[in-house]
């Protein structure tokens, strides 16, 4: 195993935390890993890996340690019995998690004399290493920057920006963004395939769309940021009258409904607070303004 990589410690060996280990050993770094149940570990080990006994052992042995456990209340019961050894060392932590919990983590860890990162994983296991798949990371620069050759190892490290809750947002945010997209892409494969046309045909075009509309978000990102939305493509007006005809084939053929009724209603409340003839990024108006708030 190469000596001029840094040293390493995962905490949190479920189907992540080991393919974060497994990365780090296959990229030459010197692994210390740590689960609660060991038997977890046998396949790291045989790669490489040392088994320490305890957190605590485990924390010792490296400078960094990453941690990728269930919850942050599972990520307390490890290492607040053993916080000391934290002194001197950075955490990063990719436990799932709010801002809000990011932000007492990095109190947490400072008044413990530790470095904190915050980090969000945006891959499933078998993507971990891919210089292809983001990680994000919140917090101090200086660590970030420390450390960003090993964390290069699991995937793209990119730096949101000092705020220890960012990369927590910034992930709630994109899965949001994923949950819509693919629903979005089953239903109009559910649409197309009321007709006998499989996914797999729809798909190719479907992907050739989205290239399209990332296009639109290019475009309206700036009026976003400006507050101003000219509609001089397709105002919500339009949109509302498009959007009748999908939810009209949709009824015709059987298809559950309730995703394009839900972004209409949207569409029309946008129209209501007077953005009819803007373009659809005014739709933002009334995602930052429910219904419901004073």
């Amino acid at each position: 195993m190469s000596t001029d990589r840094q040293a390493v410690t995962v905490i949190g060996l479920g189907s992540m935390g080991s393919a974060l280990a497994a990365a780090l050993l296959d990229r030459g770094h010197p692994t210390t890993v740590w689960n609660r149940s060991a038997s977890r570990a046998q396949p790291l080990v045989d790669k490489g890996a040392r088994l320490a006994a305890t957190p605590g052992e485990a924390i010792a042995a490296s400078p960094l340690t990453i941690a990728c456990v269930l919850d942050y209340d599972a990520l307390h019961a490890v290492l607040d019995p053993v916080a000391g050894t934290l002194a001197g060392r950075t955490l990063v932590n990719l436990t799932s998690g709010s801002p809000e919990q990011a932000h007492e983590a990095v109190a947490w860890a400072g008044s413990h004399g530790a470095d904190y990162l915050d980090g969000a994983i945006m891959t499933t296991p078998p993507g971990v290493g891919s210089p292809e798949m983001m990680f994000l990371y919140s917090g101090s620069p200086d660590v970030f920057e420390a450390h960003r050759p090993t964390l290069a190892a699991l995937g793209d490290p990119l730096h949101l920006g000092t705020d220890p809750g960012l990369a927590s947002l910034y992930d709630a945010a994109l899965l949001g963004l994923m949950w819509a997209t693919m629903t979005g892409w089953l239903h109009g494969t559910a649409l197309v395939g009321a007709e006998q046309t499989p996914a797999t045909a729809f798909t190719p075009v479907a992907l050739r769309w989205l290239r399209a509309v990332a296009g639109f978000l290019t475009t309206y990102a700036p009026q976003v940021d400006a507050g101003r939305y000219p509609g001089d493509d397709a105002t919500v007006d339009v949109q509302i009258a498009a959007i009748d005809h999908l939810i009209h084939a949709a009824a015709a053929r059987g298809v559950d409904n309730a995703l394009p009724e839900l972004l209409k209603s949207t569409m029309e409340r946008a129209k209501a607070a007077g953005h009819g003839s803007d373009s659809y990024a005014s739709v933002i108006e009334v995602l930052r303004r429910p219904a419901d708030a004073k």
